[in-house]
């Protein structure tokens, strides 16, 4: 991501990050409004949840904010360490007790069930999508986390081995298998 990003932009956001770290409250809003979106995503592709994903995404910037003193350059663009906490929040929440199976009505059903206003393409188009988001959650957690970081955000190997804690020679294996299991899982839907 960050390779992708032209010079003027990347300097852009280092400059905005250096003026966050020296205090500057209109800097990490501009910096919020560049990344919320990234990070919401992330997080509600592994929740589920509108709800939970933005409470999440706010306690993310949050823990940015009182960390942005600590953040150093290591060759990664802000939002992959954005997407960390926000990935370090998500493993807590699981791991916690707060965890529960269940799915709120409103979020199943978000559009009426007889789908009379939806023209057809947009019908055909959700389900699709539909079916291909259920195969990658029917991923292992580490291949979901990939396929996540890579296809959805667009996150470079070495960016998304940074997240991951992996080398990129990993990720690459990982990625390899998880486009693999996909294939298999969505055989019949793409005869």
């Amino acid at each position: 991501m960050l390779e992708d990003v032209p010079d003027d932009v990347r300097d852009d956001v280092r400059t905005l990050v250096l003026h966050a770290k020296n205090g500057c409250s209109e800097s990490f809003g501009t910096l919020y409004d560049r990344y919320v979106d990234l990070v919401y995503r992330y997080i509600y592709f592994r929740v589920g949840s509108h709800q939970l994903a933005e409470d999440l995404t706010s306690e993310t910037f949050l823990r940015a904010l009182r960390r942005i003193a600590d953040f150093t350059w290591q060759g990664r663009d802000f939002g992959a360490w954005l997407v960390t906490i926000a990935r370090n929040l998500v493993t807590d929440h699981f791991k916690s007790g707060r965890y529960r199976l269940e799915i709120p009505t409103g979020e199943v059903i978000d559009v009426p069930l007889d789908g009379s206003h939806i023209p057809e393409n947009a019908v055909v188009t959700a389900i699709i999508n539909d079916r291909v988001l259920r195969a990658v959650r029917d991923l292992n957690p580490e291949q979901q986390e990939c396929v996540v970081l890579r296809f959805l955000h667009g996150l470079s190997l070495a960016e998304t081995a940074l997240i991951m804690g992996k080398k990129s020679g990993a990720i690459k294996a990982l990625q390899f298998r998880a486009v693999r299991a996909l294939a298999r899982a969505l055989k019949h839907d793409l005869a």
